[in-house]
C-alpha cells in the first residue's frame, strides 16, 4: 500500500499528465484511469492466481516470486494462445509504462533543471534537444539498473515492497506541499532524506535483530519489509510536520501560483480563455 502510494504520488508522470490535460478533462481521466486500472489486479492476482492455485499447478516459491503465476495459469488455460496473450499484455505495459518514464524524467531535467537554473530564457527547440539527450541517457541507466537487480538476483516480490521504503519517504511533504500553507520547502526535502535514512536503518536493524542476520533473503521477509515501509513512511510526515510547525513555518498564498509557472515561448495550444477563467475552475473543483 505504501510502495504503490509513492508511485503515485512521487512519479512525475502522474503529475506530468495532470499538469498538461486540459482543466475540464484532468479530474476524469484520472477517475476514469482508476477504474480502468481495477482490470489489472482483477484479472491477473485474482482470476490467473486462483486459478493456478485451484489447478494445483506445480509452481515453485522462485517461480512465483519471480511473478510467473499469472503466465503459467494462461498456458495451462489457454495453451500458446494464453503464453502469446501474456507476452503481448506485458510488452505493452513495460514500453508504455518506460516510455511515460523516460518523459517524465527528460521533464523534469529540461523545465525544472536546465530551464529554472542555466538557460530562463530556453526556446522550445532549446527544450526539445535537452529532452532527447536526457532519454537517451535515462534509458540506458533503466538498462544497467536492470541488468544489475537481475544479477543480484532481487525477484519482483522483492523489489515491490521495497519500492515503499525508497519512494514513502517523499510522500507526506509532496502532500503537504499541496495542501497545507504552513508547508516548509526545505523541511521537506530535510524530511524526506531523514524518513528514507530511518527506514533503511530499521529495515536493516529489524533484519539483523530479529531474523538472524541481514541477507537478500531476511531483508525480503514481509515483517522486515513492514517495518522498513512503515517507518520510512510515517517519520517523514512527522518531521515535516515539526519542522514546518516550529522551526520554519510559511504562508504560502496559493494563489501565486500560477503567475510563477511561465509557458514556453508562451505556447497555449489547446487552452482557451473560456475553460480557464476562475468560474470555470472553481465549478471543475467542486466537481
Amino acid at each position: 500500500m505504501i510502495g504503490n502510494l509513492g508511485t503515485v504520488i512521487v512519479d512525475q508522470s502522474y503529475w506530468q499528465s495532470a499538469i498538461a490535460a486540459r482543466p475540464n478533462a484532468a479530474a476524469k481521466g484520472f477517475y476514469l484511469g482508476g477504474i480502468c486500472w481495477f482490470s489489472i489486479p482483477f484479472s491477473l492476482a485474482t482470476a490467473l492466481g486462483l486459478s493456478a492455485v485451484s489447478l494445483l499447478l506445480p509452481i515453485t516459491k522462485t517461480e512465483a516470486q519471480a511473478g510467473l503465476v499469472p503466465a503459467a495459469a494462461a498456458v495451462h488455460l489457454l495453451g500458446t494462445g494464453g503464453s502469446a496473450a501474456i507476452l503481448i499484455m506485458l510488452f505493452m505495459a513495460i514500453v508504455s509504462s518506460g516510455s511515460s518514464e523516460c518523459v517524465a524524467v527528460s521533464s523534469l531535467v529540461a523545465y525544472d533543471i536546465y530551464r529554472e537554473y542555466v538557460n530562463p530564457n530556453a526556446t522550445g527547440k532549446d527544450i526539445l534537444r535537452v529532452t532527447r539527450f536526457t532519454i537517451v541517457f535515462f534509458g540506458m541507466g533503466m538498462g544497467v539498473v536492470v541488468i544489475t537487480l537481475h544479477t543480484l538476483g532481487l525477484h519482483m516480490g522483492w523489489l515491490y515492497l521495497f519500492m515503499g521504503i525508497i519512494l514513502g519517504p517523499a510522500v507526506g511533504p509532496i502532500w503537504n506541499l499541496m495542501n497545507w500553507k504552513k508547508a516548509s520547502g526545505k523541511g521537506a526535502v530535510i524530511a524526506s532524506l531523514c524518513g528514507l535514512f530511518l527506514g533503511i536503518m530499521s529495515w536493516v536493524l529489524y533484519a539483523h535483530t530479529q531474523e538472524g542476520g541481514v541477507t537478500i533473503q531476511t531483508l525480503g521477509l514481509n515483517p522486515v519489509m513492514l517495518v522498513g515501509n512503515a517507518i520510512s513512511f510515517l517519520s517523514s510526515w512527522f518531521i515535516h510536520w515539526f519542522w514546518s510547525t516550529f522551526i520554519d513555518p510559511q504562508d504560502y498564498d496559493f494563489s501565486t501560483l500560477n503567475k510563477n509557472i511561465s509557458l514556453v515561448e508562451n505556447d497555449r495550444s489547446g487552452l482557451s480563455d473560456e475553460i480557464t477563467t476562475p468560474e470555470e475552475l472553481e465549478r471543475l473543483l467542486k466537481w
